[in-house]
């Protein structure tokens, strides 16, 4: 009897990687294997096709704003639509950064430049001069898991969300969406946005276990994670929480 496999599609692996976020693809493979589970991970690099109905996770790292418009015709193509399907139907999808802010309706730079996106999520991103930068601390909203997580943001994007949508959390120490409203990130069906380079996962399990278990769940509903030995990694999460909250 074959276990229980979780299947990952990485989005743009070759132009979205900022901040080593390809490691949040290996801190889940790693959790899932640690519990006798299984991850299959397909790669859908810009040109390609991406089956997002045989997938249980889609991921999308974080990128620079050349590396953004490089993929708005890619998207065009029909991969923007198919994402927007993919999280209609409550797929999961994990976003960072730059990959958060695809999902929106458009990024607007601050000299009035817009680039339209999918608009899968009701938000906008707002370009400004000076960039929210430095290791930051939001807490999760309890539909979310209501962890604390630690991260670390670089953009000068201020994104605002639109009237039904909720945020992932709430800012504990620096900038978060635009640094104005004390949220941070998004949360839409099964849809986790998020500024968090570092990259998140590994020294936030708890975050990490829950979109794991929001995966999973759609395919496997009566599966449940069991606990890991996380001594280390909350030591790394603690030692930063410290840090930034005292």
């Amino acid at each position: 009897m074959s276990k229980p496999t979780l299947r990952i599609c990485y989005l743009y692996p070759d132009l979205l990687n900022l901040y080593g976020d390809r490691g949040n693809i290996l801190c889940m493979r790693r959790r899932l294997e640690w519990r006798g589970l299984a991850a299959e991970i397909t790669e859908a690099p810009a040109g390609s096709k991406a089956n997002f109905a045989d997938c249980d996770l889609i991921f999308i790292g974080g990128g620079q704003d050349f590396e953004q418009e490089v993929l708005l015709s890619d998207l065009k193509a029909g991969k923007g639509g198919e994402l927007k399907a993919a999280i209609q139907d409550g797929k999961t999808v994990l976003a960072i950064c730059g990959g958060y802010q695809m999902l929106g309706a458009y990024y607007q730079t601050w000299d009035g430049l817009r680039c339209d996106f999918i608009g899968a999520v009701d938000f906008y991103t707002v370009g400004s001069k000076e960039r929210m930068i430095g290791n930051f601390a939001f807490e999760c909203l309890p539909e979310s898991g209501g962890s604390t997580v630690v991260g670390f943001e670089n953009h000068s994007g201020k994104t605002y969300l639109g009237p039904g949508v909720s945020p992932l959390g709430r800012v504990l120490a620096g900038g978060g969406n635009n640094g104005e409203d004390g949220f941070e990130g998004v949360r839409y069906r099964n849809v986790f946005g998020t500024y968090s380079h570092g990259p998140i996962l590994p020294k936030n399990p708890q975050l990490c276990d829950f979109i794991l278990q929001t995966a999973l769940g759609e395919r496997y509903p009566e599966l449940t994670l069991q606990p890991l030995d996380d001594a280390a990694e909350t030591a790394a999460h603690d030692a930063m929480a410290k840090r930034l909250l005292g």
